[in-house]
């Protein structure tokens, strides 16, 4: 590896399988971890200013010349409960959405799942992910990441959009992938990508322990999360579902066109 390999990382409990020879030293000298929200792993690796990251599954159809590292993702095949909409009134009365400011994925299914299955054609407008002022502004709120895990759940009706997706179209949901800028040489990245995960997989429990601590949630609700609900594959069945997702929103107009999946190879 050269001394200057920038890697984006989404700093979320999701992510900590994916990224865990980077939180515990483990990657090799000079790959330097950058930490932030989804969307802003996507501004920086647009813009150039990191190498590698773990973006968006969206915008490998909104930023050009990016390769994906195969075999690797931040799916769910059911229920995540990490990926919400809140609302106190059922979807078909919903007319205004707020969206997590740090959504871009997510904020494009909610358009699609509206639409397509409820037949829903609303307003939306970006917000911080704080869901009483969501709420007080809008009908319904779309709450992302490890805030969206906190979520008391008895006052409102909640919509999980992996499950939402499945039931609409049988397909699993690819929320991230890991990316690569096209002309960054960066020879056994995906070998690295993949020891990672294996390792995180199997300190697992630990890591479930540790983040529980920092989150205020039990550790068998963490264990039961990243063991259960998410899936980090991106093989054939999610491959499907993000071709679905992709043709889904050229047709409602939020990507130009679909471009096809140019694979990373070591």
């Amino acid at each position: 590896m050269s001394p200057s390999c920038r890697v984006g990382i989404v700093d979320y409990l999701n992510s900590r399988p994916l990224a865990w020879s980077f939180r515990h030293g483990r990657a090799p000298a000079g790959m330097e971890p950058v930490f932030r929200p989804p969307a802003q792993v996507a501004e920086m690796l647009a813009a150039g200013e990191i190498d590698v990251g773990l973006i968006p599954s969206i915008e490998l159809q909104r930023i050009p010349d990016l390769q994906v590292v195969p075999g690797l993702a931040v799916a769910a095949r059911h229920e995540v409960r990490s990926v919400l909409l809140v609302s106190r009134r059922p979807l078909g009365e919903v007319r205004s959405v707020a969206l997590d400011l740090n959504s871009r994925t997510s904020a494009a299914l909610v358009r699609i799942l509206l639409e397509d299955a409820y037949g829903v054609s609303a307003e939306y407008r970006q917000a911080e992910p704080d869901l009483d002022a969501m709420l007080a502004q809008s009908d319904a709120a779309l709450i992302i990441g490890d805030p969206a895990l906190h979520i008391d759940r008895d006052p409102y009706r909640i919509f999980d959009l992996a499950h939402e997706w499945r039931k609409l179209t049988g397909h699993p949901f690819v929320f991230a992938v890991w990316a690569v800028r096209r002309g960054v040489e960066r020879p056994g990245l995906a070998k690295l990508l993949r020891e990672s995960l294996r390792l995180g997989l199997e300190n697992v429990a630990d890591l479930a322990t540790q983040a529980s601590g920092e989150m205020g949630l039990s550790t068998e609700v963490v264990h039961e999360y990243l063991t259960e609900n998410l899936s980090f594959q991106l093989g054939a069945a999610e491959m499907a579902g993000l071709e679905e997702y992709f043709r889904r929103a050229q047709a409602h107009g939020l990507i130009e066109r679909v471009a096809p999946l140019q694979l990373w190879s070591d």
